[in-house]
């Protein structure tokens, strides 16, 4: 069971914006990644609660940041419910999107494992709901994801493999490089691994 700490940071100054502090494992019925957020000064800044089926599909999401929660799951596409820091008003979205994502590395180690790439296949669109910080508000996105290369390296224990991604946002054509090992994300723009305690899990 995989266990650590990312450092998110500023996509253009790099600022440090937080620390999510994590741990993962892969279950009969699929992957569940849960984590703790916490400012640069240690204060709580939200949690992250997401299970996926043996798909990949999201079959369980819950997101907490700044007093907002979401909690969604895959239904007809993806449907969610946010509610507001006071409670009293709660809003409803369904998307005929294939899954979430966000700031955590968990949604780009679930898009991935939902696209089951390999270096021969083409380059794969996704339709996905973005929850964004602070507030947690919905937004449509469509990205295409390749696998570039998928090498094996040599550890102590057993080979580590890293899967490279190009992942292009379609509506601004600009692309990034994502390195994916298991269920761990090695690095990604906005994202480094600053302390891992196990290696990462194997997808079968």
């Amino acid at each position: 069971m995989p266990r650590g700490r990312y450092s998110l940071h500023d996509l253009h100054d790099h600022t440090l914006l937080a620390e999510e502090h994590f741990q993962c494992a892969p279950g009969p019925s699929g992957w569940r990644y849960v984590s703790r957020l916490t400012t640069p000064t240690g204060d709580h800044a939200g949690s992250v609660d997401l299970a996926l089926d043996e798909l990949g599909r999201p079959i369980r999401l819950e997101l907490h940041s700044a007093g907002w929660q979401v909690r969604g799951a895959a239904l007809d596409g993806v449907t969610w419910v946010r509610t507001d820091p006071t409670g009293t008003h709660a809003t409803e979205g369904n998307v005929r999107a294939h899954a979430f994502t966000g700031t955590s590395p968990a949604f780009l180690v679930a898009t991935a494992r939902l696209l089951r790439l390999t270096p021969s296949s083409s380059a794969t669109r996704v339709r996905l709901v973005s929850f964004t910080d602070p507030v947690l508000a919905p937004l449509t996105v469509d990205q295409s994801w390749a696998l570039i290369t998928s090498e094996a390296h040599t550890t102590d224990n057993a080979p580590l493999i890293v899967d490279e991604y190009q992942v292009t946002a379609l509506d601004t054509g600009e692309r990034h490089t994502v390195h994916i090992a298991g269920d761990v994300v090695l690095a990604a723009p906005g994202i480094e691994l600053e302390h891992l305690e196990s290696p990462p899990s194997a997808f079968t």
